[in-house]
């Protein structure tokens, strides 16, 4: 079966920098589309970033423009986030998701999440 595995999140002084990972299993990762999102307490999960199945495009939010950069190896069926410059309002649970390939804006899986802490 599918599994998204992320990895990398941790406790952080604002201005730090943190790498996360996100593993996949079980479906032929260089077919899809894949993005990060989050989720802070008591706020709704919000978009990211999301990156093309070649990685050749990217996108980001608005919030994480210019600080974030995500990324992907196939040959490791493994997605990147590499934070930076992070501020407390980056606090929030990471999760990584595969992109349909056929619903546009629909997600087939979902990791379980990593938390990310930064204190001020």
């Amino acid at each position: 079966q599918v599994q998204l595995v992320e990895s990398g999140g941790g406790l952080v002084q604002a201005g730090d920098s943190l790498r996360l990972s996100c593993a996949a299993s079980g479906l032929t990762f260089s077919t899809y589309a894949m993005d990060w999102f989050r989720q802070a307490p008591g706020k709704e999960r919000e978009f990211v970033a999301t990156i093309s199945r070649s990685g050749g495009s990217t996108y980001y939010a608005d919030s994480v423009k210019g600080r974030f950069t995500i990324s992907r190896d196939n040959a490791k069926n493994t997605l990147y986030l590499q934070m930076n410059s992070l501020k407390p309002e980056d606090t929030a649970v990471y999760y990584c998701a595969v992109r349909s390939a056929v619903v546009a804006a629909a997600y087939d899986y979902w990791g379980q999440g990593t938390q990310v802490t930064v204190s001020s």
